[in-house]
């Protein structure tokens, strides 16, 4: 799970990883045997019987810096990613983060650049909001106009969705279900949630190295046991 590509200076949230970072994580990955590639790829693969061997990549809230920084690192390592996107904010800013610093969003011409590099376009909701506190018309405006945003923008229903803050009940996963989505991104989904529109994730950051990432890597698959 990531989210910017950019200088990590000034980054009160550890949400920002460096273009040689970056690149260094994903020759590691390499270096393994492993290659990332977009969730909804990933999820073919295994329900094939041949996703040994694939990561998925994520970068949430759809920062404009993944078309200018993210994508020329995972072109040079083969790779794709999901980009999770917020239809609502298309353009603006993370007018969500109290603490700054103010980091554009990508755009409509950001997304058909990482559409047309194999990019997964998917959707964050539409502003950024934790998905457990709305009403049920405000979570179905969430979930199911976002989709249909994205739908006109890339010509394309997208299969994914990522819950804000990674915050998510059995309500909103069946609100995300009911929208069309094949899949629904967490972080660490509450105990007795489970299954395709709860995956957990890994946060990966700018201090993570060889070291690290092997931690985090067993910390995940454990976690999913």
């Amino acid at each position: 799970m990531y989210h910017s590509v950019a200088d990590p200076a000034h980054d009160p949230y550890g949400i920002t990883v460096a273009p040689d970072r970056l690149d260094l994580q994903l020759r590691w990955l390499a270096a393994r045997g492993l290659t990332g590639v977009s969730v909804a790829t990933l999820l073919r693969a295994r329900a094939e019987g041949r996703g040994r061997g694939l990561v998925g990549l994520t970068f949430d809230d759809g920062y404009a810096d993944f078309a200018a920084a993210a994508l020329p690192v995972l072109r040079r390592h083969g790779c794709t990613a999901t980009l999770f996107v917020l239809p609502g904010r298309l353009g603006g800013d993370n007018a969500w983060d109290p603490e700054g610093p103010r980091r554009p969003l990508v755009d409509e011409a950001d997304i058909r650049t990482a559409v047309a590099a194999g990019t997964e376009i998917a959707s964050h909701g539409l502003y950024h909001v934790d998905l457990t506190r709305l009403d049920g018309q405000a979570l179905r405006e969430e979930t199911t106009r976002s989709r249909a945003w994205l739908s006109e923008l890339t010509g394309r229903a997208p299969e994914g969705f990522c819950y804000p803050y990674g915050t998510v009940d059995g309500r909103v996963a069946a609100a995300v279900r009911a929208a069309g989505y094949a899949y629904g991104c967490a972080i660490r989904p509450p105990a007795g949630l489970g299954g395709p529109y709860a995956l957990a994730r890994t946060h990966i950051s700018q201090a993570d190295r060889s070291a690290r990432l092997w931690a985090k890597r067993i910390g995940h698959r454990t976690g999913l046991r």
